[in-house]
């Protein structure tokens, strides 16, 4: 079957051709901004243009290609390899297109591997080539550092709902390439709720809007039933190896730690129903209750383990509430990073001072070598002490009196302080006495 008269998609017939009509972005394509500036003047930067679907990274991409003298290449980095691309880049070189300019623009660049982002560092190092990548995920874990630093960061936002408001009903009455249905009221709620349900995605809305008509049959009003009845929700924007999985949990981990628990449930239920593997949370889980809790609150490690426990025995959905309730009790238990501290402290002494002696006295004197050697004498058995406890240095005598574990005042961990101070008076009372 013939396919070659069948209309394009609406997102792409309302695709802008011009600057003008460029929808939102105001920030970075502003009247006075130095982008504007750039793309009327032909002098365009080599570029990574990095923000959500939808939000017009494309789009921009074309309206260069159109008012640019350059020749244009576009290419997409889910269908091209390396030998495509070296292709080009040698047509590129040609003297007739070296003199002319050549743009490359790649669309989805993150999904290009290092070797084959590294073909294209020389082009645009020595100007065969104006790079225009765009992406998605962070250029700043998917796109290797040298070719990053010879390009332009462009920052696209999500457009606003006035933007995608003005959108839709461009697009269903007045566009003279969209839907021109005049015909068809549409409630107010169901434009709140369409517009939503987009989140900033102008091309989601669009398709949306292009279905729900297509099979309205001879209704006339689009309600809330109608939308109900055949629209689905758009997927939360959402990648468990990407940008967005390292910013949730991120977010979720300083809400804990900022004793937020209404923050926390938030975050936490943004990553499962987003596709996160709830013990990829767990684990993360099971840290905060070290790292940021410790002894303030010994239980936190305890309820984390039970935590696990429970969910790998129940599973989902009813597993799932353990993490609300690890979520809850980690946010409002007291907060200690002492022991986290301690380590680095501990870790960092050693680099400085190397790998010091274990000192005579503590060293296991089971052989005649070792007695002749001393090991073991002065020893004294911390159960014989008064208060089971000796006071003696432990440490390497060269680090005698360094501090490194400095316990908090709150919650368990001050009894902790409180004892750790107890013993200090005595060991300070014993060599004072010598």
């Amino acid at each position: 079957m013939d396919n070659s008269s069948a209309p394009a998609p609406l997102a792409e017939r309302l695709r802008p051709k011009s600057l003008e009509d460029f929808l939102g972005q105001n920030k970075i394509m502003g009247p006075k901004s130095l982008l504007r500036k750039s793309l009327e003047n032909d002098c365009v930067p080599s570029m990574i243009f990095w923000g959500p679907p939808g939000c017009g990274k494309t789009t921009l991409a074309h309206i260069i290609k159109g008012k640019s003298q350059k020749n244009f290449i576009c290419i997409s980095a889910i269908s091209s390899g390396v030998k495509e691309v070296k292709s080009l880049l040698a047509e590129a070189r040609e003297p007739e297109a070296r003199k002319k300019g050549t743009i490359l623009f790649i669309d989805e660049i993150h999904r290009f591997n290092k070797g084959q982002q590294d073909a294209l560092l020389g082009a645009v190092e020595d100007g065969t080539i104006t790079l225009i990548g765009a992406t998605t995920e962070n250029p700043g874990f998917e796109v290797n550092k040298a070719l990053l630093s010879r390009c332009q960061l462009i920052l696209f936002a999500p457009l606003s709902e006035d933007d995608l408001k003005n959108l839709l009903d461009s697009a269903l009455k007045t566009h003279p390439k969209g839907l021109l249905r005049t015909d068809i009221s549409i409630a107010p709620e169901v434009v709140e709720k369409l517009v939503h349900q987009s989140d900033g995605d102008a091309r989601y809305l669009l398709n949306q809007i292009e279905w729900i008509v297509g099979n309205l049959g001879d209704k006339k009003e689009l309600d809330l039933t109608v939308l109900d009845e055949i629209q689905y929700k758009k997927p939360l924007r959402y990648d468990k190896s990407g940008e967005e999985h390292y910013n949730l949990i991120s977010v979720f981990h300083k809400s804990i730690r900022g004793s937020d628990p209404d923050a926390a449930l938030y975050w936490l239920h943004r990553m499962l129903q987003g596709g996160e593997d709830p013990r990829f949370i767990l684990r993360r889980l099971m840290r905060i209750a070290m790292e940021d809790i410790g002894l303030a609150d010994p239980n936190a490690l305890l309820l984390a383990t039970s935590a696990r426990e429970a969910f790998d025995f129940m599973g989902v959905p009813e597993g799932l509430i353990a993490l609300d309730e690890l979520a809850v009790y980690l946010s409002l238990a007291p907060k200690s990073n002492s022991l986290e501290i301690a380590g680095m402290t501990a870790d960092q002494i050693i680099q400085r001072t190397g790998m010091l002696p274990v000192p005579k006295a503590f060293r296991n004197p089971v052989t005649r070598v070792g007695r002749e050697l001393g090991y073991g004498e002065k020893y004294e058995y911390d159960h014989d002490s008064e208060g089971a406890y000796s006071g003696q240095d432990h440490l390497p005598s060269s680090l005698n009196g360094t501090v490194i574990y400095r316990p908090t005042l709150y919650g368990k961990e001050k009894q902790l302080a409180e004892r750790l101070q107890s013993l200090n008076a005595i060991k300070k009372k014993k060599k004072d006495s010598l």
